[in-house]
């Protein structure tokens, strides 16, 4: 992957070459930015650029035979460390080198902007989240140890550093402080805080920040053809996420359908006048599957957070246009202090008990009623 290949990021990649070409490349540093932003892919850049034999000054050549492997993702001189759990293929004691081939897999598929939620789906692992563990930590320190195979710097990437496990964190320190000369070490995390102090304090830091709407569109219409217009509206919607932005292209049917159906639910329950018709919705949002349906109260949450913006008079923060945004503003007086925080739980209750696989058309039906004198509590608020 060559630096022209990120999505925005000027500044960042300014920064990284300048400290390339005045020598205070340091031996690890922190990759820090949310989803979406191209962590990952910046740091796979700048090692392929640092490797690179014939590399110019802003960026690798794309062709010598170290940039080729690191475009395959396969240079015998780079490693990756991230998240992993069991699945199926791997019964007990799951470390990253038993997952490499579908790792690769996975970062080809998303052009190297995974996202955490997308890997676990990739290997199929359910609910179970992974870890980055002390068996890695181990076979890291080994491989390390060892003289680079062709390259002149070995580099190490681990992907979501924060998932890192206490025991992992500690065995790593030393090598953290003071890795094999020769040795670059890229964390790549979104949670700071996640880290533990210890790991925090022996990397430099690298500040990555979401990208423009501007950025999002163009890339939107150069890489996925999507005209002009409608790149400006998606982009709109990413909130600088650049994976936000192409699942809002995928999935903009199902985007339209689900605010065709919250803002239906929602007239259903502020006015039953048929109970029968109530039940008769709840049971088709019960036959959706689990994911649309967990899709489905995502969307409903952030309609509600977009009212609790408007009625705070923030709403150059809401990224919403046409019909939505003005059933977001439409819905606003009733989403108060009366009812909001019991929404939002409920809600995100529901969720829980979705991945739990609770029976789809009892949870609608119980929520709707709940929500009818949530709803009418808010007219109420309102009308003082």
């Amino acid at each position: 992957m060559q630096l022209k290949s990120i999505i925005g990021q000027q500044e960042v990649k300014a920064r990284l070459l300048a400290g390339f070409r005045e020598n205070r490349v340091a031996h690890t540093q922190l990759f820090l930015g949310p989803e979406g932003s191209g962590s990952l892919a910046l740091a796979l850049a700048f090692a392929q650029f640092i490797n690179c034999r014939e590399r110019t000054e802003t960026d690798s050549c794309g062709t010598c035979p170290s940039c080729v492997k690191y475009q395959k993702l396969a240079h015998p001189d780079l490693y990756f460390y991230f998240p992993t759990t069991t699945n199926d293929s791997v019964k007990k004691d799951p470390k990253s080198s038993l997952f490499l081939e579908s790792w690769r897999e996975y970062l080809n598929k998303t052009d190297v902007y995974p996202t955490q939620n997308g890997w676990y789906g990739h290997l199929g692992v359910g609910n179970k989240q992974g870890y980055i563990r002390k068996d890695d930590a181990n076979e890291l320190i080994a491989k390390i140890a060892l003289k680079s195979y062709e390259s002149e710097y070995k580099v190490v990437i681990f992907w979501m550093a924060e998932k890192m496990n206490e025991a992992a964190s500690n065995k790593l320190l030393k090598t953290l402080e003071e890795p094999p000369d020769k040795t670059l070490i890229f964390l790549i995390a979104e949670r700071y805080e996640l880290l533990l102090a210890t790991v925090r304090s022996r990397a430099q830091i690298v500040k990555i920040l979401p990208l423009k709407d501007e950025e999002i569109a163009t890339a939107l219409t150069d890489r996925k053809g999507v005209g002009q217009q409608e790149a400006a509206q998606f982009s709109l919607l990413a909130k600088g996420s650049w994976n936000q932005a192409v699942d809002l292209l995928e999935n903009a049917e199902e985007l339209q359908s689900n605010f065709i159906r919250f803002r239906q639910w929602l007239r259903l329950c502020f006015r039953p006048k048929d109970y029968l018709e109530l039940n008769k919705f709840n049971s088709e949002l019960g036959r959706m599957g689990r994911e649309k349906q967990k899709r489905f109260l995502q969307y409903g949450l952030e309609v509600v957070h977009n009212s609790i913006m408007l009625n705070q008079k923030h709403g150059n923060t809401v990224r919403k246009s046409g019909e939505e945004l003005d059933f977001s503003v439409k819905l606003a007086p009733l989403v108060n202090e009366a009812n909001q925080r019991e929404i939002y739980r409920l809600c995100n209750e529901a969720i829980y008990h979705i991945e739990r696989n609770a029976h789809g058309g009892i949870l609608f039906t119980d929520l709707s009623f709940k929500l009818l004198d949530l709803l009418a509590a808010g007219k109420r608020r309102m009308a003082k």
